[in-house]
């Protein structure tokens, strides 16, 4: 039996988050995280058997912390309010007085070279999935007369997810808040289907 974990898991995720979300995944170091968490290498590969595992522990975190916006929006009553509702979040989440400018899953993949093909390869698959979760929204809204049937909603989602990875480079690249939301403001003006 092994020993018990002597370190808080959430604080350590945490940590290891503001890192990774500050530095991208290549540009993270083992010496950054053991900084960051007070843990020793072997206790980070004891614990997560690889940066690579703690990176992925930490992409889960995101997702239920940061990402959670994009299940808020999808709970919202029409289109307009989904679409607004997104981006605004992705305006908050990109440029959080308390975390790193951007987005983890934008910046993290767009830093990462031949080396970490496995970790390109995981972000895409997440960005992805949370895309099949806003087509599966759309495809209900053109159900329900919400969005025009002439509408492609993969297509539809490709837009705001698109919308969504500018407005992360966008902040990452020192863009503000009240910026991020003027755009907001201008794509909810005149959706490209109105």
């Amino acid at each position: 039996m092994g020993r018990p974990r002597e370190f808080d898991l959430d604080r350590v995720l945490g940590a290891a988050l503001d890192v990774f979300w500050a530095k991208g995944y290549e540009g993270t170091t083992m010496a950054d995280l053991t900084a960051a968490t007070g843990l020793k290498p072997g206790s980070v590969y004891a614990a997560f058997g690889s940066k690579a595992g703690m990176f992925s522990q930490v992409l889960d975190r995101y997702e239920e912390s940061v990402f959670r916006y994009a299940r808020d929006a999808i709970g919202e009553p029409t289109v307009r309010g989904v679409i607004r509702h997104w981006l605004e979040g992705v305006a908050r989440a990109t440029t959080g007085p308390d975390t790193p400018p951007g987005c983890l899953l934008v910046h993290g993949a767009l830093a990462a070279g031949d080396g970490a093909a496995s970790i390109r390869a995981e972000l895409a698959r997440r960005r992805d999935s949370g895309e099949r979760f806003l087509v599966a929204r759309l495809e209900r809204a053109r159900a329900e007369g919400d969005l025009p049937a002439s509408v492609d909603p993969r297509a539809a989602a490709g837009y705001i997810f698109a919308l969504s990875s500018g407005l992360a480079v966008e902040a990452a690249g020192g863009a503000d808040r009240e910026r991020l939301l003027r755009t907001v403001e201008l794509t909810l003006h005149r959706l490209p289907w109105e």
